[in-house]
């Protein structure tokens, strides 16, 4: 046994392994190729005298071996983040972090919360990623984000959550097409916006067609809100849009709220990470992230 000749590098690799499921997803995490990451295994088998993996099919498993290292070595490399952590303060973090967020989550917190965390974190470089939802809690679960804002709940074993607070929703169209809508010759087939089924704004927008005397056969559907947005102040319908995202074209008057619509909740949102990642960084960052209130007093 050589385990003078193992380095940290190696453990690192293992135990990313050990998080993400694959040596492909080890290899992502940890900027480098899979060849590279089998070619750290090996060397760590060597340096032991012992396996760590066994194929099973197309796919790698731990030994008994191989899974005692893992549980041994988590704890210790946990508290040796967190010591070389303290030595240097957040202010000395580096790596990469790589948070997910919703297109509305995105808009109403993310500048602000990344303007805050890149001052208290300078050399910590940031991957950000605009996705739906379902997206996003599965790149968290595979080991390609570390971090997620998403309208929530979030229920899964794997992960950890919190709340963030709500994002408003509001019944907007431009002026013309709101006088349209409201005359006494109402046009109730003027085109409806709605972001896509798998969103939330959908089914709060299915759930106010069915109280309404909206046609459904003038629904239709975007996947991003700030177009839907745009093609409303163009005149191309009216729908349902979060509150933040079109405060300034409120205050301007290219839109204004339509009266006497059906009420609409707001989306509540969370953040959420692996339970598993105990990298400090990402401990504390995902802390800052859960400080944050959306909501009538904090969201814009």
């Amino acid at each position: 046994m050589s385990t003078n000749r193992i380095g940290l590098f190696h453990l690192e690799t293992l135990l990313w392994i050990d998080r993400l499921g694959t040596f492909a997803a080890a290899a992502e995490r940890l900027n480098t190729t899979q060849p590279a990451i089998s070619a750290r295994v090996r060397e760590l088998e060597s340096h032991l005298g012992a396996r760590l993996f066994r194929r099973e099919g197309r796919t790698m498993s731990f030994t008994p071996a191989g899974r005692q290292l893992v549980r041994d070595c988590g704890p210790l490399w946990s508290d040796l983040q967190s010591m070389l952590l303290r030595c240097g303060g957040l202010a000395e973090a580096s790596g990469v972090v790589r948070i997910g967020a919703g297109e509305i989550a995105a808009a109403s917190c993310l500048p602000d919360f990344v303007s805050q965390l890149k001052g208290a974190m300078p050399h910590v470089s940031l991957e950000l990623e605009i996705d739906l939802t379902a997206n996003l809690i599965q790149q968290l679960l595979v080991g390609r984000a570390d971090i997620s804002f998403a309208a929530g709940p979030i229920a899964h074993p794997a992960l950890q959550s919190r709340p963030i607070g709500g994002v408003s929703l509001v019944w907007l169209a431009s002026p013309a097409i709101a006088a349209s809508f409201h005359g006494d010759a109402a046009d109730r087939t003027i085109p409806i916006w709605s972001l896509a089924s798998h969103s939330p704004i959908y089914g709060r927008m299915r759930d106010a067609i069915a109280a309404s005397q909206i046609a459904r056969k003038s629904l239709n559907l975007c996947n991003n809100a700030r177009m839907m947005i745009d093609i409303a102040k163009a005149g191309g319908g009216i729908g349902i849009f979060p509150e933040p995202m079109a405060r300034a074209d409120l205050m301007s008057g290219a839109l204004v709220k339509l009266e006497g619509m059906p009420a609409l909740s707001p989306i509540e949102f969370h953040v959420a990470r692996r339970i598993s990642d105990n990298d400090p960084v990402i401990a504390a960052i995902f802390e800052q992230a859960s400080a944050l209130r959306l909501g009538p007093e904090g969201e814009g």
